[in-house]
């Protein structure tokens, strides 16, 4: 993957993902993720819309805008080649640490369950450099 949106990935940037609705209309939601070398990584909240969307219907869509420069952008399509749980908040808290600073999710509720959604690029757009 090109170095321009490995940085994008490792940035404070919120990444959206787009799943596929039961009705075929699109979902999207801006969540936090990463990018391991090979797959994309987001996480989420088992039974979340997106999860149920993903379970249904594998294709997605993500899209990440660098926060200090929008024209700094990239556009991947992809599947889901797996769904992992997170059930010990060790990706959560990682990217709690590279989001927020800190070494804890802040947010963690009663009975949820999060879980990783491991996506394999397929079709990556990078917005070229205008010079």
């Amino acid at each position: 993957m090109d170095l321009k949106v490995r940085e994008l990935f490792q940035e404070k940037n919120l990444i959206f993902i787009a799943t596929i609705n039961l009705d075929g209309s699109p979902q999207l939601t801006p969540v936090w993720g990463n990018y391991t070398g090979e797959y994309i990584l987001i996480n989420t909240a088992e039974g979340r819309l997106k999860h149920k969307n993903i379970q249904r219907d594998p294709r997605v869509a993500v899209s990440v805008v660098d926060h200090d420069n929008p024209l700094n952008m990239t556009t991947i399509r992809g599947k889901v080649v797996q769904i992992i749980p997170d059930y010990d908040y060790t990706h959560i808290n990682k990217l709690a640490k590279q989001y927020m600073g800190i070494d804890e999710y802040p947010y963690k509720k009663e009975g949820e369950r999060r879980i990783t959604i491991k996506i394999k690029p397929e079709k990556i757009f990078v917005m070229p450099d205008i010079s």
